[in-house]
C-alpha cells in the first residue's frame, strides 16, 4: 500500500538469440527507492520478486531518445563491435535502461550495460 513513485532507471535483462535479435523473455527491474531499503515492501502479486544485485562491473553505451527494442539490439551491436575480442563479458543476457519518464521529450537518456565477466 506503500507509493514509491518512479525509480531510474528502469531496466530490462535482455536475453539475445543467436542473430542478435531478442527473445521473447524478458525481466523488468526497478530501483527500490533508499528509504525502503532496508525494509522493502512485500508485492502482493506473486510474479513480483524482491532481488539483490550483486556488485558488477559493465561496458556501456549511451543514447537518446524514446528507445525501441530495435534500438537497444543496435547498440549491443555497436557496444559488442566496439569491444571487439579483448573484453570478457557475459554473452547470455544485458541490460537495456531508461532513465526517463515517458512524457520527457527531449534529453531522454538510455544505455546498453554488458557485464563484464
Amino acid at each position: 500500500g506503500a507509493g514509491m513513485g518512479m525509480t531510474a532507471p528502469v531496466s530490462i535483462t535482455a536475453f539475445p538469440a543467436e542473430d542478435g535479435s531478442l527473445q521473447q523473455k524478458v525481466k523488468v527491474s526497478l530501483r527500490i527507492p533508499s528509504q525502503f531499503q532496508d525494509n522493502p515492501p512485500h508485492p502482493s502479486d506473486d510474479s513480483i520478486k524482491i532481488e539483490e544485485r550483486q556488485e558488477m562491473t559493465i561496458y556501456s553505451t549511451q543514447f537518446g531518445g524514446y528507445a525501441k527494442e530495435a534500438d537497444y539490439v543496435n547498440y549491443a551491436a555497436k557496444l559488442k563491435s566496439a569491444l571487439g575480442t579483448e573484453a570478457v563479458y557475459r554473452k547470455d543476457f544485458y541490460f537495456c535502461n531508461g532513465y526517463d519518464p515517458p512524457m520527457k521529450p527531449y534529453g531522454r537518456r538510455n544505455e546498453v550495460w554488458f557485464v563484464k565477466e
